[in-house]
């Protein structure tokens, strides 16, 4: 690789890595596979960094999606999902935000990786669903209803969030 790509590459980490390390977090759930997702897409990009044209950051991005659902598929035999059960919160509890935090986000780790993609991508990255439908291959028919079908799951797995939407609605 030539020496001005090789900076170009260190410049596009340094300026995007936090971003790109949000969403991969979004995406595993886990700070560890994060770290490691990032780091294994961030690697074969930068042996492309030569013939990757237009958007880099978009590159990277649909990288992290598809690497992350490439994982998924292989562990899915013998695959363990770690789910705390908290306990309902009692009054005006300080900590209450914290738990439905934890809650969602064990909801979220119990999603298969496309749900979790498509809502990432939707409510974290503020994405369109024709945007969304061409960085997972797929119609955009097909992200509106992975999107309701992960909202649904979301809503069955950790129903304590609808009791702040309803707290919400009250004020």
């Amino acid at each position: 690789m030539r020496a001005d790509a090789e900076r170009d590459f260190s410049a596009f980490v340094a300026a995007r890595s936090h971003a790109l390390f949000r969403t991969a977090m979004a995406l595993t759930g886990d700070r560890q596979q994060a770290e490691d997702l990032l780091q294994t897409v961030l690697a074969r990009t930068f042996r492309r960094w030569s013939s990757v044209r237009g958007d880099p950051e978009a590159y990277v991005r649909s990288a992290l999606y598809r690497q992350r659902i490439t994982w998924w598929r292989r562990a899915r035999h013998g695959r363990e999902v770690a789910a705390a059960v908290l306990p309902e919160p009692a009054g005006a509890d300080p900590t209450r935000p914290v738990d439905l935090r934890l809650a969602l986000r064990a909801a979220l780790a119990t999603l298969a990786p496309r749900h979790r993609a498509v809502l990432v991508l939707r409510y974290l990255e503020d994405r369109s669903d024709a945007e969304i439908a061409e960085l997972l291959r797929c119609k955009p028919a097909t992200v509106r209803s992975q999107s309701t079908r992960a909202l649904a799951r979301l809503r069955e797995r950790c129903p304590e969030l609808r009791a702040l939407v309803v707290e919400e609605s009250h004020r």
